[in-house]
């Protein structure tokens, strides 16, 4: 398991999301910008924005998607407390 931040993947706060890969990371980050704009956050409509506009072009969309999968990749796993 693995942690990024929302402002990792390019959005506006240090919310963290966590998990095996970094597509379990990214449709967190998806459902958060999503529900965070639902909820009235502007903050977070440019990111969600970007989000939706690399959909839209997905030649380079797919730049944004390898260099998370490689900033995913280098992270160390995350530590478990035993205490």
């Amino acid at each position: 398991m693995k942690t990024m931040t929302c402002q990792q993947l390019g959005g506006a706060c240090d919310l963290a999301h966590r998990g095996d890969s970094a597509d379990e990371v990214i449709k967190a980050q998806d459902r958060h910008l999503r529900e965070a704009v639902a909820g009235g956050d502007t903050v977070h409509q440019k990111a969600l924005a970007a989000m939706k506009g690399r959909w839209k072009h997905p030649i380079s969309g797919m730049g944004w998607y390898r260099d998370v999968k490689r900033r995913f990749a280098e992270l160390p796993a995350d530590s478990i407390s035993t205490e």
